[in-house]
């Protein structure tokens, strides 16, 4: 393989698993707009929507098209439970405590998957029949095309909602200013519990796709989550654009750094990279480092 195959192979393994990162940054994104918490059950969100892709497509036998929308309608339900049951009911509005109130939240939905679904490994079939595919010299597989298609479209129809419609719109009110959108009629909790069901669409959305590239377990979603995370602060925490960027950015220069160090580090580079370029940035890419008085 020469050099210029090597890189469009890195280019299209970046890609792919950049735009996963990308979806689960925007889920963390949406619900620190929200309520200016970290959902760290956001990488438990992928591993749920694996999961109920799995069981509906091999336990149900429901045709994939069905299995998938109802997948992610699922997850976007465990979304919204999350903030009716354990998030709005609590009695500290302290950061902190939501916080670990999702932390807590993670560590009890992974309890259920591996008593639901065990500690094997599951295998999921690809949306399409797996036949590999060459361009400039890279390898891949129609999933990847399905990963990097869905992924665009997922972010096109999150900013058509934004900014064309009603229940968008409001949500946007809420997260610049709560309580002037209170004091104009908008019911703030219902915005908050939308902002946690379409953070888990999109975390379900991530492990319905991804899925098949990479393996199927309880707890495939918390090296994503934290690589999602990681994009977020990359590309600018709070930024939606940046959570985009943030997460293309470090699939790619994962997929880089992996090729020409070693694929043992994987995990690791990206955490150097995040804290290189935070070093040197603080603010991530697109944001802008905050400065506060002491």
């Amino acid at each position: 393989m020469t050099g210029g195959e090597q890189l469009a192979q890195y280019l299209m393994s970046g890609l792919t698993t950049g735009s996963i990162y990308a979806l689960v940054a925007l889920g963390f994104c949406l619900i620190h707009k929200a309520t200016h918490i970290v959902n760290f059950a956001q990488g438990d969100f992928l591993s749920l929507g694996g999961l109920m892709m799995y069981s509906l497509l091999h336990w149900a036998g429901l045709p994939a098209p069905l299995a998938f929308v109802l997948a992610v309608a699922a997850v976007a339900l465990v979304g919204a439970a999350l903030e009716r049951l354990a998030i709005r009911p609590a009695k500290s509005r302290d950061a902190m405590v939501l916080i670990f109130i999702t932390v807590a939240a993670s560590m009890f939905m992974r309890g259920i998957f591996k008593e639901v679904w065990g500690k094997q490994a599951l295998a999921m079939p690809p949306l399409s029949p797996d036949v590999a595919l060459k361009f400039l010299g890279a390898t891949f597989t129609p999933q990847n095309l399905w990963v990097l298609g869905i992924t665009l479209a997922a972010i096109a129809l999150l900013s058509f909602f934004f900014r064309a419609t009603l229940t968008g719109k409001a949500m946007r009110a809420v997260a610049a200013n709560p309580r002037a959108a209170a004091l104009m009629g908008i019911d703030t909790d219902r915005m908050v519990l939308y902002s946690f069901a379409l953070a888990g669409a999109l975390g379900g959305l991530a492990g319905v796709i991804i899925t098949p590239i990479t393996t199927l377990n309880y707890q495939v979603g918390v090296m994503m989550g934290l690589k999602g995370f990681a994009s977020a602060v990359l590309g600018g925490y709070g930024s939606f654009t940046g959570a985009i960027a943030g997460g293309l950015a470090l699939g790619l220069l994962e997929s880089l750094a992996t090729g020409v160090v070693s694929s043992a580090y994987k995990d690791l580079i990206a955490f150097v990279i995040l804290l290189a370029v935070l070093f040197v940035r603080p603010g991530g890419l697109l944001g802008r480092a905050q400065q506060v008085r002491v």
